[in-house]
């Protein structure tokens, strides 16, 4: 028989799907950081195998550890305590997730996407056997904000986050915001920096970012995970003209995932937003992510760091590691449940509709320079009840192809900053700025956000 204090000393041996960035910087800080490792968990902690595409380019790396294309024998090899998945995608990931949950392992992912649409499913299994789903990687990579909203602020209710959370996006609006430069023009560039994927739909239309509010929303507020109850907009369509009018009122536009508690549900929601510039988070730049949570209790907290990397991304998975090694001797009851919240308490939240959403907003409008124009925007705001913070009117300029103007009367770019107002009342004064005979473009809006 084993004693306690031999199974305590027993190595626990962890396997990896997948060997690319994430999984190196897991390798590297697990045999780096060795002794440091054992000394916050009390027993060594072993990488014994990976399962990875290319098995020569793996052995390459000489890392000292078992190598197979068969994901299969790593999650049923019974000699593995602890899988952790970086191998992203939906398939064969979730499969292979639900075999080691199955095999009584606990597990570890950095799959965003997979947390977000199928983490439900994989906790319930994983309740049933008496393992862990961690997955602290999977939102803004070496920033701890999921052990942060479970636990740091557990005494909290929280009311509202606000978060960068996509390195390319914000990437994009810095170089646009700093530079002057276009947005198809600094896409370019961080597709070939490395940033932006060929295809960079799931950065700049919000998709990676409506993941990771997923996950964060349903840790804050103690609530299934909804991945279908995020409205998604992407920042593809900001404009140079956009950026440069945001900075003149004193904002900047950054791409937010906003997730927030009101006594009628719960606001899910991915977009640009312009925040005043004197906000710290409207000073994150670069590829770095920052999260802004605001407690009940403590008020406001700010999160900032990598988004992404090798190590980065590969720290929060060893973090994961560190904890799930921690309560492994643990009853299950006693362990920090995978949403923050006990199982059986989780609350159905009303997901609030967009046209229920509470924003001031921004408007942009190209309209004919004649008479009577303002009068006409001003009489519809009024008629609706909707209170304008700012307006600013720029210079007339000449129309351009695409404009419905047939007497190339000189147009002039009109901005208007509205209090806070249903977002339904807000669809209806474009509805009616857009019959305008005197409007001659798609008018553009976008949310602002105060963060106070």
């Amino acid at each position: 028989m084993i004693s306690r204090q031999e199974s305590f000393l027993k190595p626990v041996k962890i396997g990896l799907l997948g060997l690319g960035t994430v999984g190196q910087g897991v390798a590297n800080i697990l045999a780096r950081n060795a002794a440091e490792i054992e000394r916050r968990t009390g027993r060594p902690i072993q990488l014994v195998s990976a399962a990875v595409r290319n098995q020569g380019k793996a052995e390459a790396l000489e890392l000292g550890i078992h190598v197979t294309t068969d994901a299969a024998s790593l999650v049923n090899d019974p000699e593995i305590d602890i899988v952790c998945e970086a191998m992203g995608g939906d398939d064969p990931a979730l499969s292979l997730l639900h075999s080691a949950i199955e095999n009584g392992k606990h597990v570890i992912t950095a799959n965003k996407a997979l947390i977000a649409v199928h983490g439900n499913e994989l906790i319930a299994a994983a309740q049933k056997k008496g393992v862990v789903v961690a997955y602290e990687s999977s939102v803004a990579g070496g920033i701890p904000i999921i052990k942060a909203l479970r636990e740091g602020l557990a005494a909290n209710r929280i009311q509202w986050l606000a978060g960068i959370i996509n390195g390319t996006g914000n990437f994009i609006l810095s170089e646009m915001a700093e530079k002057g430069r276009s947005f198809e023009d600094v896409l370019a560039e961080a597709q070939a920096l490395g940033y932006a994927e060929a295809d960079p739909e799931f950065d700049v239309e919000g998709i990676d970012a409506a993941h990771k509010l997923t996950i964060m929303a349903s840790v804050a507020f103690g609530m299934p995970l909804q991945f279908n109850g995020v409205y998604t907009e992407g920042i593809s369509k900001i404009t140079r003209d956009d950026v440069e009018f945001a900075e003149e009122l004193g904002y900047r536009i950054k791409h937010l995932g906003v997730a927030k508690r009101r006594d009628d549900g719960i606001e899910m929601r991915v977009h640009p937003t312009l925040i005043p510039s004197s906000r710290l988070l409207a000073n994150v730049n670069g590829v770095m992510n920052a999260v802004l949570v605001q407690g009940d209790a403590v008020g406001p907290t700010l999160y900032y760091g990598p988004g992404a990397g090798s190590e980065p991304t590969g720290s929060s998975v060893v973090a994961d590691i560190i904890d799930v090694v921690r309560a492994m001797d643990a009853k299950p009851a006693h362990r920090v449940p995978s949403l923050g919240f006990q199982n059986d308490a989780l609350e159905s939240h009303v997901i609030l509709d967009t046209a229920d959403y509470r924003s001031a907003y921004y408007l942009r409008l190209q309209a004919l320079d004649q008479p009577g124009v303002m009068a006409s925007v001003a009489a519809i705001f009024g008629e609706l009840g909707i209170s304008i913070e700012a307006i600013l009117q720029k210079e007339p300029e000449l129309p351009v192809d695409g404009d419905e103007n047939p007497a190339d009367v000189p147009v002039v770019p009109i901005i208007l900053l509205t209090r806070r107002v249903r977002e339904g009342l807000i669809e209806q004064a474009i509805e009616r700025l857009q019959a305008l005979s005197t409007i001659t473009q798609t008018v553009v809006r976008l949310r602002v956000e105060s963060l106070a």
